[in-house]
C-alpha cells in the first residue's frame, strides 16, 4: 500500500514495476510511449488499422501474426516507403482495416501487463480526449510513462518525454493528484510552450535524430490534434467509435 498511491484518484508511476503497483487497484491505465509506441497507435488507429502489442520482435512474434492473421511491423531503421515500423511516419498512410503486430519492449510489453484493467493508449497527440474517455470508467485512473531502457544493462531510463505525455493527460483528469502525478502535470506545464522543441533536445529525441527520424519526433510532439481513442479489447488497440 506505500507505493500504489491508492488514497488518491489520480496515480502516475513508471513502467512495469508502475503498472504491478497500480493497475489491479484502478479503474483504467493509460500507456504513455510518446518516442513512439503510443504515437504510433493512436496514428495508425486513427485510420481504421488494428494494432496488436508484442512484447518482442524473436521468432515467436511470426507465428503470432499468423495466429492473428496480421501483418508483422519491421525494424524501425529498416523502414522504407512500403512498410510498416515503430515509425510513426511509416503509419501515416496505413489503409483502415489493417491487422498489425508492433512489437515493442516499452509500450507494448506494459500494455501486455495490465491484463483485465481497461487499458489505453495515450500521447501528446491525442491527451484530452484519451482523459475524458478514461474517466468514463471511474474516478481512480493510472498514468503509466513507459520510460525507455539503458543498453548497456536494460534498466528503467526514465523518460522526458514520458512525463510530459503523462501530465498533459493528467492535467485533463479531475480528483485528487498523487504527488507523482501531480510532478507529471506541473512539468508538462513548464515545458507546454515548446513541445517540438524540447523533444527534439531530450535524449530520446537527440536519438531518433541523430538516426534519420526527425519527423517522429514531430510527429510525436503535436500537442491535442487528435479525437482518436485506441483501446486494448482482444488483444489489440481499436478506436473507440
Amino acid at each position: 500500500m506505500i507505493y500504489n498511491q491508492s488514497e488518491f484518484d489520480l496515480r502516475c508511476e513508471w513502467g512495469s514495476q508502475g503498472v504491478a503497483q497500480l493497475a489491479s487497484i484502478s479503474d483504467v491505465v493509460v500507456i504513455v510511449d510518446v518516442l513512439s509506441f503510443s504515437t504510433c497507435v493512436e496514428i495508425a488507429t486513427s485510420n481504421g488499422a488494428i494494432i496488436f502489442p508484442y512484447t518482442m520482435r524473436d521468432e515467436s512474434v511470426i507465428d503470432y501474426a499468423k495466429s492473428v492473421q496480421a501483418e508483422l511491423a519491421s525494424h524501425r531503421q529498416r523502414w522504407t516507403p512500403t512498410g510498416y515500423s515503430l515509425s510513426p511516419k511509416s503509419l501515416t498512410q496505413i489503409p483502415g482495416g489493417t491487422r498489425l503486430i508492433l512489437p515493442s519492449p516499452n509500450g507494448s510489453f506494459l500494455t501486455l501487463q495490465t491484463k483485465s484493467t481497461p487499458t489505453l493508449a495515450g500521447c501528446l497527440r491525442n491527451c484530452q480526449a484519451v482523459a475524458q474517455f478514461a474517466q468514463k470508467y471511474g474516478n481512480k485512473i493510472a498514468v503509466i510513462p513507459a520510460g525507455e531502457r539503458w543498453k548497456d544493462d536494460g534498466s528503467l531510463r526514465p523518460a522526458f518525454e514520458d512525463l510530459i505525455g503523462a501530465g498533459a493527460i493528467l492535467s485533463y483528469l479531475h480528483g485528487s493528484l498523487s504527488p507523482e502525478a501531480e510532478v507529471a502535470v506541473v512539468t508538462f506545464e513548464t515545458f507546454q510552450k515548446d513541445l517540438q522543441g524540447y523533444l527534439k533536445k531530450c535524449s530520446s529525441g537527440k536519438e531518433l535524430i541523430a538516426a534519420g527520424f526527425e519527423s517522429d519526433v514531430e510527429l510525436a510532439a503535436i500537442y491535442n490534434v487528435s479525437n482518436c481513442i485506441p483501446l486494448f479489447t482482444e488483444n489489440a488497440y481499436v478506436k473507440q467509435p
